[in-house]
């Protein structure tokens, strides 16, 4: 007593040059609780001492003195004394946090212990000012579940609620026990404030919802295909979202739009988008129709290592209609869930569906579901942490539903409750604005509107092949069935590959055809006799489309109706796999709703060609007399030379390839006759057959032998305009002289030695499959541009990505003419007779005539000159200098029109019999606007022999 009161002396005398006595205060405490075992005397004597200490600062000295008076004794007493240690650490100069929360913690765990909840819950409360937000999780969730503990024992379920949510949404490293006591007390709190309170759907933190990740497919469940048939792929939720896909359609239905609207895309198209996500564009509403569901994907990640158990799952919604509502007929009806895809690990994915019955605006809004612990994991965790069950309510029942069967005996708490689902738009990135803050666009995906109902189509196909050779001609069928209560129209198609298929011309016969006809050949074919020779005229064929009308009886499909095309395939030139889309296209024939005109629907194939045949061809000038030419009623003529050669050899199933007939299509040229001697004394059974063509004029119009060849010849086109306008548009202009002579001189070349002629070989292949032989047809185009020049109808891979280095020139020098190409300006021919007999006794000089023929190959005037004083000097010549000669005028010089054909009488004189070659003379030629043009020697034709005889 005298040591604590000369402490408490010292303390309050002013001015005193000695410090506070701390030790006198110590020994007091000391003796009161040892030797006079008095708690109290010393717990006042510490509190005391606590309250000069703090008066002077000395926080640390005080906490340390309070600590040290904590006993298992009293409950009450500790905490009050932890208690006011941890404040004196906060108060110190440099404030220890983390020493205060731990203090805080510990005094409320004594409180506990000694009854004083509201006590505990305030210093669990402080603590957790410390610890949140600082990834000290395990403490965290510690301090969270105590806070709930005694806040649903004080009666405050919300806050027990609270903290208990916060243990559930954090990423957690608790064992799986402790996660499953966890997840019992917050759906036991939650379940008894459901039934104590008026709230009838909670916000509930488990699973999480990636809203991001959510999915909308809009449209119903394909039709199953029956039998040999196969339903359009068109969209699902089960295929991966592809960009470069996505542009392809997008560009193909502009192809539609445009073709439908006179060649006129309207300016508020937008293109048709099933199924949306993060990466569509969701800027503007979609559109639902009426009676057609709606189908969400949800994804769902669970954040704990326990599983859960989800039923009942439906969709919140909001709905503003058009027109007045009717209280009988509810606008949106959610359907069963549709059967949930479980992810790996933590992530699962439920499928939910609306079906609307009447137009408006419709806006999901989140996810009501039941949720609880899966009784069936909670001593051994699964690896799906995700449990989803079928849904059997609407959202428009908020009570506690039962768990599947043989869980009805656990004591299993069930909450219902909700989560909203908040789709982010992406983020702007366009002004400056955009790029310093954090802005995001729209996100319609989850805001469809719904229209009046549309006409619906489902498109199966029969026998449509997944492997052709090269070239092959199948004939498929395609079945368009209207399956909605709408009719429509316009019904067209379009593909990534235009030349793969055909549906025919118009006046294609297809009533008596049928999946089981026993036409096996896809080509039209006619009698012997009628076989020689075939024209058609040119506009036969109209400039072939990619957008293809679909040539259905009274261009309309009435509702529930159906019908049955046939259309051939023919196998691409190229041989692989090849990736083939067709976009189907069709109208409501009533316009009733102004947003939506058309429907479209998707179909994507994979076709492997392998090899079958290459033909190679190539033209020369043909050296026929003129006489015969007259006969033939042409001006001129053209040797045609085809090689085909199989490339099917490694393939044992195909046996052999047959030449069933080599067709041509030219404005200028036709296959008049086969020059082909082992045809000819083979005695084939199948003659080869060739159609041949006059001016303005076309073969093949049979389907789908013409049609096929349109698309070949147009494609070959389109890519020769392709290769010429960038090589034209890089030219730079040359002096005036070199660009009117090298260009006009160029010009004329090209035109003498254009050919402009198209070889069609259809051929027939004999087959084995299944110890059956199977006949399979095609045909191949080559197209003979160029007189002298090879053509294949192989399209070599490596042409098409040859990479050509980049030449850095101030100016492009002009065109230079091969010397070969102005070597055939004037086609030159001897005409003569064979053989000649002379008597030689009486006339010493044999003079026979012979007529020199000069036709001008080019577009353009002529200067030629003929040099008859010309002799081979070669020692390998089979003519000596003297055996013959020319008589007569030795040079000719000739003007020649275009096209023209001059005749020139010459005579050559012979002293004796034998064998000569009369192919001596020398023609040259050149341009007559090329004056200071050299001229150029012109190539002779082959040797002309002739034989004179003595008599």
């Amino acid at each position: 007593m005298n040591i604590e009161m000369a402490a408490v002396a010292a303390f309050l005398q002013a001015g005193a040059a000695r410090p506070y006595p701390t030790h006198y205060m110590d020994t007091a405490i000391q003796t009161y609780r040892d030797t006079c075992k008095n708690m109290v005397l010393a717990e006042r004597c510490a509190l005391l001492s606590a309250e000069i200490l703090k008066s002077q600062g000395k926080y640390s000295d005080t906490a340390t003195l309070l600590i040290k008076m904590t006993s298992e004794d009293s409950d009450l007493r500790s905490a009050l004394l932890l208690e006011q240690a941890a404040h004196c650490f906060i108060h110190m100069r440099n404030p220890m946090v983390r020493k205060f929360a731990f203090h805080m913690i510990l005094a409320g765990h004594r409180y506990s212990k000694a009854g004083q909840r509201r006590h505990a819950l305030r210093c669990y409360c402080q603590a957790m000012q410390v610890y949140k937000e600082r990834d000290w999780s395990l403490a965290e969730d510690h301090i969270n579940f105590t806070i709930g503990r005694q806040s649903f024992t004080l009666g405050q379920p919300e806050n027990a609620l609270l903290a208990f949510r916060q243990i559930l949404t954090n990423e957690s490293r608790q064992t799986a026990t402790q996660q499953a006591a966890f997840l019992r007390e917050y759906l036991y709190v939650s379940k008894s404030l459901l039934e104590t309170n008026d709230v009838c759907c909670p916000q509930l933190p488990l699973p999480c919802i990636s809203s991001a990740a959510t999915r909308v497919y809009f449209g119903h469940q394909r039709c199953q295909a029956e039998g040999e048939k196969q339903a359009a792929t068109h969209v699902s939720l089960d295929q991966e979202y592809d960009a470069d896909s996505a542009a392809i359609w997008h560009r193909l239905e502009e192809q539609l739009v445009a073709a439908a609207n006179r060649g006129v895309i309207p300016v508020n198209f937008q293109p048709t988008q099933y199924c949306l996500n993060s990466q569509t564009q969701n800027l503007r509403q979609p559109l639902a129709v009426m009676e057609e569901p709606i189908i969400v994907e949800v994804t769902f990640r669970n954040p704990l290592k326990v599983s859960l158990a989800l039923s009942n799952l439906s969709l919140l919604w909001s709905f503003s209609q058009d027109d007045a509502p009717k209280p009988e007929e509810p606008p949106i009806t959610n359907e069963e869930e549709l059967a949930p895809g479980v992810g790996h690990q933590r992530r699962s994915h439920a499928r939910l569906q609306l079906l609307p019955h009447k137009p408006g605006r419709l806006n999901i809004v989140g996810v009501v579901y039941d949720l609880a612990a899966d009784p069936r994991t909670d001593k051994a965790p699964s690896t799906d942490a995700l449990t989803l069950f079928k849904t059997v309510s609407s959202n428009q029942h908020f009570g506690v539903s039962a768990l599947p069967k043989g869980s009805s005996k656990l004591a299993v708490s069930v909450v219902r409750g909700k989560q909203d689902l908040r789709i982010q738009g992406p983020r702007l990135n366009q002004t400056k604005e955009d790029k310093m803050m954090v802005r995001r666009g729209l996100d319609q995906r989850l805001s469809p509107i719904i229209t009046p109902p549309m006409p619906l189509m489902e498109v199966f196909f029969l026998k449509f092949p997944t492997a052709l050779l090269c070239g092959e001609i199948r004939k498929a069928y395609v079945e368009f069935y209207n399956v909605s209560g709408v009719a429509l129209c316009g019904l067209r198609v379009v593909s990534t590959h235009p030349d793969f298929f055909t549906f025919g011309s118009q006046s294609t016969c297809r009533s008596p055809l049928s999946p089981t006809s026993e036409n096996s050949s896809a080509y039209k074919t006619l009698t012997r006799a009628e076989a020689s020779q075939t024209s058609v005229p040119a506009d036969h064929f109209s400039q072939p489309s990619t957008v293809v009308e679909i040539p259905i009886e009274g261009s309309t499909l009435g509702p529930g109706e159906s019908t049955q095309l046939p259309f051939w395939l023919r196998g691409p030139d190229q041989e692989g796999v090849h990736e083939i889309h067709f976009l189907f296209y069709y109208q409501n024939l009533d316009q009733v709703s102004k947003r939506s005109s058309h429907r479209v629907l998707r179909h994507t194939v994979f076709i492997c060609t392998s090899r079958s045949l290459s033909v190679r061809a190539s033209a020369c000038v043909s050296n026929v007399p003129q006489q015969q030419l007259v006969e033939d009623g042409s001006t001129g003529g053209m040797l045609i030379f085809v090689d085909v050669e199989n490339l099917n050899v490694s393939d044992t199933t195909v046996r052999e390839f047959h030449i069933m007939q080599i067709s041509s299509s030219s404005q200028n040229w036709c296959l008049c006759k086969c020059i082909n001697p082992a045809r000819e004394e083979g005695g084939s059974d199948t003659p080869l057959g060739y159609t041949c063509l006059r001016r303005i004029s076309i073969i093949s119009s049979s389907t789908p032998c013409g049609e096929f060849f349109s698309w070949s010849h147009h494609i070959l086109k389109s890519q020769q305009r392709a290769t010429v306008a960038p090589s034209g548009s890089r030219t730079q202009p040359w002096s005036a002289a070199a660009e009117g002579g090298s260009c006009d001189l160029a010009n004329i070349v090209k035109q003498s030695n254009e050919l402009d002629l198209n070889i069609i070989i259809i051929w027939k292949a004999y087959v084995i499959e299944d110890n059956k032989q199977l006949i399979l047809e095609g045909q191949l185009h080559v197209a003979l541009q160029t007189i002298g020049k090879e053509a294949t109808s192989l399209k070599s891979r490596e042409e098409a990505q040859e990479m050509q280095l980049l030449k850095f020139k101030s100016e492009l020098s002009p065109p230079v003419v091969p010397s070969t190409e102005l070597s055939q300006l004037v086609k030159i021919s001897l005409h003569h007779p064979e053989t000649y007999t002379h008597h030689f006794v009486q006339n010493s000089l044999c003079v026979v005539p012979v007529t020199l023929t000069l036709s001008n190959c080019a577009m353009a005037k002529m200067d030629v000159m003929v040099d008859l004083q010309h002799k081979p000097t070669s020692p390998e010549s089979p003519d000596a200098p003297s055996s013959f000669t020319w008589v007569g005028q030795s040079q000719y010089r000739l003007h020649l029109q275009p096209e023209e054909v001059v005749c020139l009488t010459l005579r050559a004189c012979f002293l004796q019999p034998g064998v000569y070659n009369l192919n001596t003379p020398r023609v040259f030629a050149r341009p007559t606007e090329q004056a200071a043009m050299c001229e150029n020697n012109q190539q002779m034709a082959t040797p002309a022999l002739i034989i004179i005889n003595k008599a």
